[in-house]
């Protein structure tokens, strides 16, 4: 494990404590690591996990890949919540899960 996923992996740990989150964990994509944080069923993201997230480079998926969507982190909603997705910018880019020839 990198230095960076462990740091990710922390920071998770972290939010998990957060009043209004209900889980938070990294996930790979084929080219990036993502943090996802779910919500407790009416919870709104606070702005507090927001600045958190990017002042350790972590941006809404949304809004790194430039979709459509209004929030800049909203990846679905769930039985009991919200999923938010962020994505890890000092290494986006870097991951590579395989390689297909």
């Amino acid at each position: 494990m990198s230095d960076r996923e462990e740091t990710l992996r922390e920071l998770a740990a972290r939010l998990c404590e957060k009043e209004a989150v209900a889980d938070a964990f990294v996930a790979k994509s084929f080219t990036d690591h993502h943090l996802m944080v779910d919500l407790e069923d009416g919870k709104s993201m606070p702005t507090e996990i927001r600045e958190l997230l990017a002042a350790h480079d972590l941006r809404g998926a949304n809004a790194e890949y430039d979709t459509d969507a209004d929030d800049p982190s909203f990846a679905g909603d769930l039985e009991d919540g919200t999923r938010h997705q962020f994505v890890d910018t000092e290494t986006r880019g870097d991951h590579q899960s395989y390689v297909v020839d």
